[in-house]
């Protein structure tokens, strides 16, 4: 028989206390997980399904059906997957670059208001009339499954470079979404507690605009003075500069959460101003945030396992496969139709868009919420929206790559940004590229000189097949090849953008027009 252990905090701490003595087995406990969830990445490479579905079996594993932990405290669930969600968006905009999300902000702040509303709307009323779910459990199913997660798309399309027009909008819709679906969640919960005040459609709508307005403007401010400070205080210690970095965002949602204002958005677009303020220590910063949002991944999808209970899936199957296929197939594909179709995007990218709606934590987090604000019989919707995501992303996630290959969306070359902390480039004020050359580039061909690079930016190394050299002006290169480019910060735009120029038209893009090669 399996003897189930129970945690210190599994019932929030009223019972039991946390003493020394818990302290190895929890250190014994957290440390292998964690061993084993870095080795569990290199299993999501090769299999191409998101980290997020390991994590969630290491927790299902860990808990009553498994080795017999027992965890059953929703409270504490929503107060951890929120620290979780905040140091995952800070981490989140302190990593994306305004250029890359820039011409997708519209469209993506339409996603995630207009498009979150009509997914709502037409999964709400699908649950009213095929399952006869009331009104208010409906909608509030579906707007507990309206936040999609950019961070399950990107793990699966590693591999499969991206136009930056389709990957920024999935950056800024995950970025944006979370904040209005919290709202309403909080909203349509609250409805359904016992003594309950009524409030009109139109209030709910008015006060969730008012805070995230206010939360916008919270966090541009707090990101604003923050750098300033920073600046001002920065010390030779790049690590404590990139603690105060991080310290600044989570204080925008502090800040707002306290005025009563999205604290979500705030701290999303504070750490998105500090990441594109061009602050002393960026790779530091960078790499700080990168495994801070790591261990708030893996922290936060082992603990929404350990909460599920197997046994209680069976009943939740059935109504998850229809709401699941009703957001599939119906909710997505309208809400970026509704959202799109003013800015004449073509029917590939919207069809690309609606296929990569991955559901990741923030609904099986806000799952929690009903159950914590007191709603009567809604425990079952944690399970159900558990399955739900499981069994989507099973079908989505390896299909991705497929989809993007088939509607003709790969990008033919990739840019990324390389943390090198060995140099500081920064105080010499360049930054380092690496670039991918795809099969459809037409880079492939064209002789290091025949780039006409910028004054300042070369060419510094050459990978192919799995050996590297120093490229000579002469030297022709190559499809698969993948090339580091040092360029001044200055000219930093002006290199990508004679880098796409010669992927679309060759040798010849550009001549007479372009940069010389100084």
């Amino acid at each position: 028989m399996r003897q189930t252990v129970m945690l210190p905090w599994a019932d929030g701490g009223a019972a039991t206390g946390f003493s020394v003595d818990d302290l190895t087995p929890v250190l014994l406990l957290g440390s292998l997980v964690l061993v084993l969830a870095v080795a569990a990445v290199r299993l999501s490479v090769r299999s191409g399904l998101p980290t997020l579905l390991i994590y969630l079996g290491i927790g299902l594993v860990l808990g009553e059906s498994g080795f017999g932990i027992r965890y059953d405290s929703e409270q504490l669930t929503q107060v951890l997957g929120y620290t979780a969600l905040v140091v995952i968006l800070v981490e989140g905009g302190l990593t994306t670059r305004w250029s890359s999300i820039k011409p997708s902000v519209a469209p993506a702040a339409l996603l995630a208001t207009v498009g979150v509303g009509v997914s709502v709307l037409v999964v709400g009323v699908t649950a009213r009339l095929v399952l006869h779910w009331s009104w208010e459990i409906a909608f509030l199913v579906a707007a507990v499954l309206a936040s999609t997660d950019a961070a399950a798309v990107f793990s699966v399309l590693r591999r499969v470079p991206l136009p930056r027009n389709i990957s920024g909008m999935l950056e800024a819709e995950s970025g944006f979404n979370d904040a209005p679906v919290v709202l309403l969640v909080t909203a349509l919960a609250a409805a359904l507690a016992p003594q309950a005040e009524g409030h009109p459609w139109w209030w709910v709508v008015g006060l969730s605009v008012i805070e995230l307005v206010g939360g916008t403007a919270v966090g541009l401010a707090v990101g604003w003075l923050g750098a300033r400070v920073l600046r001002a205080v920065a010390s030779a210690s790049s690590a404590l500069f990139a603690i105060g970095v991080i310290a600044v965002a989570v204080l925008a949602y502090a800040a707002a959460d306290a005025l009563h204002l999205s604290g979500f958005i705030a701290c999303y677009l504070a750490a998105l101003l500090l990441g594109n303020l061009r602050l002393p220590h960026r790779p530091a910063v960078v790499g700080f945030a990168t495994a801070m949002g790591w261990i708030a991944q893996i922290g936060l999808f082992v603990l929404l396992g350990l909460l599920a209970s197997p046994s209680n899936f069976p009943s939740v199957v059935v109504p998850a496969l229809v709401i699941g296929t009703a957001l599939l197939v119906l909710g997505r594909p309208l809400s970026v139709i509704a959202s799109c179709a003013p800015f004449r995007m073509s029917w590939r990218v919207q069809a690309f868009l609606s296929w990569a709606g991955l559901r990741g934590a923030v609904p099986v987090v806000l799952a929690t919420v009903p159950v914590t604000m007191g709603a009567q019989g809604v425990t079952w919707i944690f399970d159900l929206v558990f399955v739900l995501v499981v069994v989507f992303t099973f079908i989505q996630a390896p299909t991705l790559p497929w989809v993007a290959r088939r509607l003709g969306l790969v990008s033919v070359h990739r840019q990324v940004s390389l943390a090198v902390e060995a140099t500081p480039l920064e105080e010499l004020g360049a930054e380092l590229l690496e670039v991918d050359i795809g099969p459809g580039s037409r880079i492939a061909g064209v002789r290091v000189f025949e780039l006409r690079l910028p004054g300042g930016a070369n060419i510094s190394l050459v990978v192919r097949d799995g050996r590297s050299f120093v490229p000579r002006e002469g030297d022709v290169l190559r499809t698969g090849d993948q090339l580091l480019v040092v360029a001044p910060s200055s000219l930093r735009a002006t290199v990508e953008r004679r880098l796409r120029e010669v992927s679309r038209g060759g040798r010849l893009a550009g001549w007479g027009s372009g940069p010389g090669p100084g």
